[in-house]
């Protein structure tokens, strides 16, 4: 508990030294916001620009600038999409990729975790191999792959699903799935080396010995221990998932936080990038945080430890 404690303390000060890194790095890329657009007039109108979005300051004036936004819960306003703010931006962007993320990871931990332990009970069998094949299949073939498939076959050829664009359930299916075969196939195979390894242990020998059905050996002593890996990779992928991928997004044209994520680091857009790496940088904490309290619930040597 001691440790949690201390983790939610440091957050604060490691989100703030991200924000400034993230600051700092996007302004030392070569180019600047406005340089995609038409010459302006007039070096009159340049120095407005200039002045309206603060750029003409110091640096350090600028980062404190965006930290008293920040306080007020203000990321500032997008310096490509002018009539926008970047809070707005992102609470447009976040609920199509949030389902999507969930969506995927629902998926992979569906798929992942029963193909994994399956593999593993039937080792060395001939169900071992064909399933490992699959694992290996998903884990080589990456989404702007399986996208185009699957949209070829269920929305171009049968019809059975919208090919793109966001506007009912139906339009998650095809996006869900292509990004959620490859984080499926990773967790199969964590899950297939965690139970090897589990299933060597001494308690998992005694548990046999005193007459334990194997079933229960497997599932209730062996399983959890083995998902342990499982438990530290999601947090990561979860907060990858949800923040969108530009791959997926891009391919089924929805307008999720991954699009605006690419197209704001091409266009430099300043403002935009600095708070989407917040948001990431914020998901990444937290869900890690989750991760530790679940290896308690799922390590009794954590518990009693």
């Amino acid at each position: 508990m001691n440790l949690l404690l201390r983790r939610l303390v440091w957050m604060p000060p490691l989100l703030l030294v991200i924000s400034l890194l993230a600051f700092c790095l996007v302004r030392l890329a070569p180019g600047g916001p406005f340089d995609r657009e038409r010459k302006p007039a007039s070096p009159e109108i340049e120095r407005a620009l200039q002045e309206r979005y603060h750029l003409d300051e110091p640096w350090w004036r600028q980062y404190l600038r965006f930290l008293g936004g920040l306080a007020r819960g203000d990321l500032g306003a997008s310096l490509k999409y002018r009539s926008h703010t970047v809070t707005d931006i992102i609470r447009q962007g976040l609920p199509a990729s949030l389902a999507i993320g969930g969506g995927a990871f629902l998926l992979a931990l569906g798929l992942g975790v029963p193909a994994g332990f399956y593999s593993a009970v039937r080792r060395g069998r001939w169900e071992d191999f064909g399933v490992s094949f699959l694992i290996l299949l998903a884990v080589c073939i990456p989404a702007f792959v399986v996208g185009p498939l699957l949209a070829m076959v269920f929305a171009v050829r049968l019809g059975w699903l919208p090919v793109g664009l966001w506007g009912s359930p139906l339009h998650a299916v095809l996006p869900v799935v292509s990004l959620g075969l490859y984080f499926a196939g990773r967790i199969a195979r964590l899950t297939r080396e965690g139970m090897f390894e589990t299933a060597q242990q001494d308690f998992i020998r005694t548990a046999r010995a005193k007459g334990l059905p194997e079933t229960a050996v497997l599932v209730r002593h062996a399983l959890p221990l083995a998902l342990l890996p499982v438990a530290s990779y999601s947090g990561p992928m979860l907060a990858d998932l949800l923040t969108g991928s530009f791959v997926v997004e891009n391919l089924f044209q929805i307008p999720g936080i991954g699009v605006f994520m690419v197209n704001s680091s091409l266009n430099r857009d300043y403002t935009m990038v600095v708070g989407l790496v917040l948001l990431y940088a914020g998901l990444l904490l937290g869900l890690n945080l989750l991760v530790d309290l679940l290896y308690g619930w799922l390590d009794p040597r954590t518990r009693h430890g």
